[in-house]
């Protein structure tokens, strides 16, 4: 997998735009479904129904809704990145545990901004706020931060009570 690059907030939104027209395929999907639920949601867990939220290939819809949120948070959080340093030409995104990058997002000015990001219905599930901060923590990167998206933090904004070694914390609109 390669990494996506969103130099302006129109890259971002159409990248945005791409991932919902993949959700829809997956509704409208769902919507043509009749018949027994539970063979449904068997289809939905175990068959290739469901599709990639950026690329044209089948997933099961579990993985699609997983894979969704996490590419909606990384394309979330590339927006506010820009509006945060629009002089490092852009970011490279590539979001999720089989990425070609070291971090969900990094500037293309190497060394200046890096990220990763991650939805969860809470961020301390699984550890997973600890976890980037640690990493987070160690990279040389001039600006670092993680971005999530939970609907405990509703509202978009900076988490200062989550921060720690200058890693900068924030929520995204849920």
């Amino acid at each position: 997998m390669t990494s996506t690059h969103i130099q302006t907030v129109d890259d971002a939104d159409r990248l945005l735009d791409t991932i919902r027209a993949s959700a829809k395929r997956a509704h409208d999907w769902i919507a043509a479904q009749s018949g027994d639920p539970l063979e449904m949601l068997k289809h939905m867990k175990f068959q290739a129904v469901g599709f990639h939220p950026v690329e044209d290939r089948a997933l099961n819809v579990v993985e699609q809704i997983n894979q969704t949120w996490t590419y909606f948070v990384a394309a979330s959080a590339a927006k506010h990145l820009l509006e945060l340093h629009p002089d490092v030409g852009g970011f490279h995104l590539a979001p999720g545990a089989h990425a070609s990058l070291e971090l969900d997002i990094m500037s293309h000015t190497p060394g200046e901004v890096g990220a990763e990001t991650f939805a969860a219905v809470d961020p301390r599930n699984n550890r997973k706020l600890h976890q980037d901060l640690q990493k987070m923590a160690v990279r040389p990167e001039r600006y670092r931060y993680v971005f999530f998206m939970s609907p405990l933090f509703p509202a978009a904004g900076r988490q200062t009570k989550l921060e720690r070694d200058g890693v900068e914390v924030w929520s995204l609109e849920f």
